[in-house]
């Protein structure tokens, strides 16, 4: 059973966290999965863009606190969306693989925010990934909640809203499980790590990298 979550544990569990979250690993990189298995429905609804009977089904399992996600993020994955997403030849799925509490928090409110809207979920995912400074590598645990909450008045959160968020013990568990799966089922150890319909990608990739898994599914 997943321990409680509240105000107190959540500061606490913050406070441990290490400045810098592990590195990508790369040792199966190239690897194939089934694309069945990457399917399987979690506690949690996975929440996606594009269509989905688009050609190509991407996973991408990323943490909130990773720099390398969100490098990915800002200079990457815009230039994906507008070539393969927006035009209908790829749905893709973010998978929540919390490195660390602070990541876990930053999970749980873009899934608050976003009440299963897919635009917005991406747009908060967005933001905090713009934002890790404020929130994620801050050395003083007291001033993450503070930093999310101001993220999370953006989009019209009370106080209330954001602590009963944080609160939430079903979706706490979801985020975690999902997590979990992926390291026992698919081996993930490091961030980010994308299934391009079913084939491995661990690390930053770039347009071209994609490009180059993702096309020739395209073709046939």
């Amino acid at each position: 059973m997943s321990p409680m979550l509240n105000r107190r544990t959540l500061i606490a569990a913050l406070a441990a966290t290490s400045a810098l979250p592990a590195l990508p690993a790369f040792a199966a990189d190239g690897d194939k999965v089934s694309l069945l298995e990457l399917a399987v429905p979690g506690p949690i609804p996975d929440i996606s863009l594009g269509k989905p009977d688009a050609p190509v089904k991407v996973y991408e399992y990323a943490s909130m606190t990773c720099p390398h996600c969100a490098r990915f993020d800002k200079d990457v994955f815009p230039a994906i969306k507008q070539k393969y997403i927006d035009t209908g030849k790829v749905q893709w799925t973010m998978r929540e693989f919390p490195l660390d509490p602070r990541a876990t928090a930053g999970f749980m409110l873009a899934r608050c925010i976003a009440n299963n809207d897919a635009t917005k979920y991406y747009t908060v995912l967005d933001v905090l990934f713009a934002q890790q400074d404020n929130w994620a590598f801050v050395d003083n645990a007291k001033q993450v909640l503070p930093a999310l909450f101001e993220i999370a008045k953006q989009s019209g959160f009370t106080q209330e809203q954001f602590q009963a968020c944080l609160k939430d013990q079903t979706l706490y568990a979801g985020v975690n499980a999902v997590k979990d799966r992926g390291e026992k089922v698919f081996n993930i150890d490091g961030t980010p790590t994308f299934f391009i319909n079913g084939v491995r990608k661990s690390g930053e990739i770039s347009l071209d990298e994609f490009s180059q898994t993702a096309d020739p599914f395209l073709k046939s």
